[in-house]
């Protein structure tokens, strides 16, 4: 089973509900690079700008960002150009509330949030997934030792389902999704959570916490087994 867990977590927390568990930090911050080269900061480089014939990106995240519309301030050309892994952020404190992402650097349609979920950040996260094979070679090793122990995944966002656009959405989540075979493609047949549907999340992630502390007892029992070696 792969769960998604905060990195903001005391370790020895983590380590108490899930004993058996290997634990891998995906986050730009991971002191691992075999796991850091899963955040969407990592600059691969060449990474496609979608809707965007010919112009490329550093990493997942400056394409998020340098679509992003403000009132006055538009697509920023010098965010798909940053490899530093720092300052990608384009703020609602710097620039004021956001009027949406434009659908490409040149489009003239500006997508809310959702749909620039659905067709910007998936689909972009989804081509490092499938075309970098550093990544992609991580990802098959974490799905192989999946079958045999639990794995925690690091991310500072929590949310794993990309239908709930109430909160920033788990990268975490989404490399489960891929492993699972269950990524979502387009937009199409999706819609965001209603208000009912978010309070029946909420319930339901009650009880899995209630049910991962009953099961840790269990899981005890298990010996430790290591994901990868630490010369890597």
């Amino acid at each position: 089973m792969i769960y998604v867990v905060n990195k903001k977590r005391k370790l020895e927390n983590i380590k108490e509900d899930f004993p058996n568990a290997a634990i891998l930090d995906i986050t730009s911050t991971s002191n691992m690079r075999y796991a850091q080269i899963l955040s969407p900061f990592y600059p691969h480089m060449n990474i496609p700008i979608p809707f965007t014939e010919g112009l490329t990106a550093t990493c997942v995240e400056a394409v998020w960002q340098g679509l992003k519309v403000f009132d006055g301030v538009d697509v920023d050309f010098a965010t798909f150009r940053n490899d530093t892994m720092h300052d990608l952020k384009r703020t609602v404190r710097k620039y004021g509330m956001p009027k949406g992402h434009r659908k490409g650097a040149y489009g003239k349609e500006l997508l809310g949030y959702f749909e620039a979920r659905m067709l910007i950040y998936l689909p972009t996260y989804k081509w490092v997934l499938d075309n970098v094979p550093e990544v992609h070679h991580v990802v098959e090793r974490i799905k192989e030792q999946s079958k045999i122990q639990d794995i925690v995944l690091l991310d500072y966002n929590t949310n794993i389902d990309f239908r709930d656009a109430s909160k920033p959405l788990s990268h975490a989540g989404l490399v489960r999704l891929y492993i699972e075979g269950n990524y979502p493609e387009g937009l199409e047949g999706y819609q965001p959570m209603t208000k009912d549907e978010l309070e029946q999340k909420k319930l339901r992630d009650k009880n899995l916490r209630k049910e991962i502390k009953k099961q840790a007892e269990i899981k005890k029992i298990l010996g430790d087994i290591t994901l990868f070696d630490n010369n890597e």
